[in-house]
């Protein structure tokens, strides 16, 4: 029978449960059991898809086009896994899909209440995956913290689980806070009394108190807070403050969590083998170089807002023994090429993201001109891939004014513009979303990054290359190297007579690993490290 272990927080939000879920996968993964991670979030939006990257932070796409939580990219680059959009359910699509079914007639004319017809959509798309799948664990992580009114019918949906399908088939997790007074140079331990006391009150026993502390536990601060908390002293896990969120898994482990975990579920598990997750942490702590790549982007004030990017950038430099400083480029001051080259100049590589509206554009294309013309190595992804062909266009094409119609529906050279089938749609019903194939071209960068013939990429965009131009860019020298075959639709571009300047149509970020860089990041970043090394006095 499939086992479930939830994880709630307390105290304070933003403390890492995701973090911790992902990392919680990883050990049990390597103990030899099957581990699938979800993600419940209490807020009443369908999706994240429309909210703002400010508020919110990244929309992870998922091989099935769901937009969602940028937790699940955590939980897939920690686990190796390929989620689903069963993975990861909001507040408001599980009361979407209850009025729905009221207005339906299926509940027969009863009144349809919180207990139990919410908390009876929360069990069942709890339970999706163990029919999915059929795995051996299932993690699943609560959003937001205890106490807070939006999250009760969740934390009622665990409470009923364990009645549902055994207490011993139930885990339940607490992430907690543990403040250090500087002043008195002490630890304290009341907050996360009250939080297990809040949760009691709601029904659930904490089999697995965790705190978030800056400084270890005595021992009788630990005997203390695990008698207030009615857990043995080995069920109360410490989850320091690590370098890196890589090393957390193997903190965590060193702590007993894989054991207190076992011991809950009532599950013999073999030993933990993280050994090439420490050797690849080793390798992320112990760079032999390091370069500064400029991101250029329109949300650079939550980094969040781009995680799964500068993930992908740290893979990368893990690959290439090289330690990536991210410089965070507003695009919006490059407002002229004086500007941009001013703002560039010290960067060894330069990266331009995805993103949706007409703010910072020309700041992104005079990035984009500047790496062209100094040779700088280039990636650019979604929005900086056809930031890459705009520049193209104006500048070596010589198409004054060349732009997109979703920032200029009125300009004469519309490279960027909506297929034929997409005018007229409203904004919710146009977006490609999920994994899309490409044909990648013989002889090009993305080929030698690649080595293969059809890659399937992840996609989360509206308006595409438009091949009207296609001939016309071709024959200036710009490099088609990969195709959609399915609508001809223009995948990946090239720029010639430069070492490394690629954009892409896709999302690589998205099936990165730290022990695997994604292809694409990989080389970019190779490029990016000759660059350094060869221009180390610049500036």
């Amino acid at each position: 029978m499939t086992k479930y272990i939830f994880i709630t927080g307390g105290v304070v939000s933003g403390l890492g449960k995701g973090i911790a879920a992902a990392s919680l996968g990883l050990i049990l993964k390597s103990r030899g059991l099957k581990v699938v991670n979800q993600k419940f979030d209490p807020y009443l939006n369908i999706d994240p898809g429309t909210m703002n990257p400010y508020q919110h932070g990244e929309v992870f796409v998922t091989d099935d086009g769901a937009e969602t939580d940028l937790d699940l990219g955590h939980y897939e680059r920690f686990t190796d896994a390929t989620l689903s959009k069963s993975s990861n359910t909001t507040a408001g699509r599980v009361y979407l899909a209850v009025l729905n079914k009221e207005r339906e007639g299926g509940f027969n004319g009863g009144t349809v209440q919180v207990i139990p017809n919410i908390t009876e959509e929360i069990l069942y798309r709890m339970k999706l995956a163990e029919k999915e799948s059929h795995p051996d664990i299932i993690i699943t992580e609560i959003g937001g913290t205890v106490g807070d009114i939006e999250s009760l019918p969740f934390i009622e949906a665990i409470r009923q689980m364990k009645y549902d399908i055994g207490e011993e088939n139930c885990c339940y997790i607490h992430l907690t806070l543990i403040p250090y007074i500087k002043k008195a140079d002490e630890l304290k331990t009341k907050p996360t009394q009250h939080s297990v006391k809040e949760l009691q009150e709601l029904g659930i026993k904490p089999n697995i108190v965790m705190v978030r502390t800056e400084k270890p536990l005595g021992n009788t601060t630990r005997e203390k807070l695990a008698a207030f908390c009615n857990i043995g002293t080995e069920d109360l896990i410490q989850n320091f403050t690590a370098r890196s969120i890589y090393e957390v898994p193997l903190q965590l482990e060193k702590e007993g969590i894989g054991d207190a975990v076992c011991k809950a579920l009532s599950l013999k598990c073999a030993p933990t083998h993280l050994e090439d997750w420490a050797k690849m942490v080793w390798r992320y702590e112990n760079p032999k170089q390091s370069v500064n790549i400029a991101l250029v982007g329109k949300y650079v004030g939550l980094h969040d807002a781009y995680l799964s990017v500068v993930e992908s950038l740290v893979h990368g430099g893990i690959f290439n023994e090289a330690d990536i400083a991210v410089d965070w480029v507003d695009a919006e001051i490059l407002n002229d090429k004086k500007a941009a080259e001013e703002r560039l100049k010290n960067a060894d590589g330069i990266i331009v993201p995805g993103g949706f509206g007409d703010r910072g554009i020309e700041g992104m294309i005079n990035a984009a001109a500047f790496a062209r013309s100094h040779k700088i190595p280039y990636f650019g992804i979604c929005l900086g891939m056809q930031i890459m062909v705009i520049e193209y266009a104006r500048n070596v094409l010589g198409l004054k004014g060349a732009n997109s119609t979703e920032i200029d529906k009125k300009t004469q050279y519309p490279v960027i513009d909506l297929m034929p089938d997409q005018n007229g749609v409203i904004l919710g019903g146009t977006l490609r979303l999920g994994k899309y194939k490409c044909a990648v071209m013989p002889g090009t960068l993305s080929e030698k990054a690649y080595k293969e013939k059809t890659v399937w990429e992840r996609h989360r965009h509206r308006y595409e290359f438009n091949n009207k131009f296609r001939e016309e860019l071709k024959n200036a020298g710009l490099i088609i190297a990969g195709i959609n075959p399915e609508r001809d639709l223009v995948e990946i571009c090239e720029v010639p007579d430069h070492p490394w300047m690629v954009g892409v149509q896709f999302h690589p970020e998205f099936k990165s690993r730290p022990n695997r860089a994604q292809p694409l990041f990989r080389d970019f970043i190779t490029e990016v490290c000759a660059y350094a090394a060869a221009h180390k006095n610049k500036g």
